[in-house]
């Protein structure tokens, strides 16, 4: 009972480890070019003609028979001896149930038993073969031993014969054997190479849109921990320059206090807003609130230039990014120069994509070391590969006489 619930289980095994097989052989097929296969198969079948050579030719091997001259040829009736003095013929006679009788020795005293038939002329070979003696037909020496020879000769023909014979048989079934190989293989890429072939081209799609899948969260990700971050130090300074301008100068800490306000009005939107990208006009409106926080700290030490047409305030743009340049510019250029400069802010459409550049003629661009904010120029770069690819860029180069350009480019859009 046992053997009966187990065999079931392992013909499941068998049959699982078939297909199994079957399919790794199927996708190896099809993924090889039609050039490969031809040259696979013509290797195979060359392959199969020298096996086919090496092992069923024969390969001039000779069928060796042992001569004496004489050939034994043992029987249960009889035995034959054929020498160079003619033929001994030994007959063994049978009894009733088929077996043969030997004939017993005499016992001493007796006489032999007399035959029960009549027997032939006394001296005769059948008397003699009858009876179980030695029957021997003598002939002369020279045809003896050609009739030896021939017997001989025959009896190696035959055996040459039949290993002829079965190597002939197993040559061709190995023949068979490869060109049916061949054959289905030729069927099982030509029938199931397309499925396979779309098989794989559909692993390879879903494994292509999960990337990007991946990357698109990864992206929206880091921009959304970038739109969360708001500067504590600048906000630390700005409060800071508020307590002190309530005791020197209200009216001035008046004005100061509404500027952080509209800064943190356009900065809080940002911050819990998940959209990927925005548009221009709201992070210019962004911009100009720090830059009015900046100019109350700064004074006359910072002029800004802003150059943007009121028909791009519409295009798409990355949150934060603006702010970004504009920090760097800011603390690296200009905030660190004793007597300060000039920032500019330009938006231009060229080439079917927005142009966003901010320049500064500050002190110029790595004079002055980062403290590590974490919206720097590295993770612009970033951020722009992974909403746009290679479409969008950030170039850097310096201002004249001093001072650094940071120009953005991203495909031109209309934000939603």
């Amino acid at each position: 009972m046992e053997a009966r619930r187990n065999n079931p289980q392992h013909l499941t095994a068998i049959l699982g480890w078939l297909h199994r097989f079957f399919d790794a052989v199927a996708t190896w097929v099809s993924q090889l070019s039609w050039w490969k296969f031809f040259l696979f198969a013509l290797l195979a079948l060359v392959a199969g003609k020298i096996l086919q050579d090496e092992l069923f030719s024969g390969g001039g091997e000779e069928v060796v028979v042992r001569n004496d001259k004489k050939l034994h040829k043992k029987e249960p009736e009889s035995s034959i001896l054929i020498d160079d003095s003619g033929i001994r013929f030994n007959p063994r006679p049978k009894d009733k149930r088929g077996a043969a009788v030997v004939p017993e020795p005499p016992v001493p005293g007796e006489a032999p038993a007399a035959p029960a038939v009549p027997a032939p002329p006394k001296g005769s070979a059948a008397v003699r073969a009858a009876s179980g003696e030695e029957v021997h037909i003598a002939l002369p020496p020279q045809i003896g031993e050609e009739l030896s020879n021939a017997i001989e000769a025959a009896v190696d023909d035959a055996a040459e014969a039949k290993v002829s014979r079965y190597h002939k048989q197993a040559s061709t079934w190995f023949k068979s054997f490869v060109s049916l190989l061949v054959i289905a293989l030729f069927a099982t890429k030509a029938l199931m190479g397309g499925k396979k072939r779309a098989e794989a081209q559909t692993q390879s799609a879903n494994a292509a849109v999960e990337r990007e899948s991946m990357q698109r969260q990864l992206s929206e990700a880091k921009m959304q921990m970038m739109q969360a971050q708001v500067e504590p130090h600048f906000l630390f300074n700005t409060l800071a320059s508020v307590e002190y301008l309530i005791q020197t100068d209200p009216p001035r800490a008046s004005a100061m206090q509404r500027s952080l306000i509209q800064y943190l009005r356009a900065v809080l939107p940002q911050m819990r807003d998940n959209a990927v990208v925005t548009n221009l006009g709201r992070e210019v409106d962004m911009v100009t609130a720090y830059l009015n926080l900046l100019k109350m700290r700064m004074e006359e030490r910072l002029t800004v230039d802003m150059q943007i047409p009121e028909q791009l305030r519409s295009a798409a743009f990355p949150p934060m990014m603006l702010q970004s340049m504009v920090e760097n510019a800011i603390k690296h250029g200009l905030e660190c120069k004793p007597e300060g400069g000039t920032l500019k802010i330009i938006a231009e459409v060229a080439g079917g994509k927005l142009r966003v550049i901010v320049a500064d003629n500050g002190v110029g661009f790595g004079v002055v070391p980062s403290d590590g904010t974490g919206l720097g120029l590295p993770t612009i770069r970033e951020r722009l590969k992974l909403l746009h690819g290679d479409a969008g860029q950030l170039h850097i180069a310096a201002n004249s006489p001093s001072g650094v350009i940071a120009t953005v480019e991203v495909p031109y859009q209309v934000s939603k």
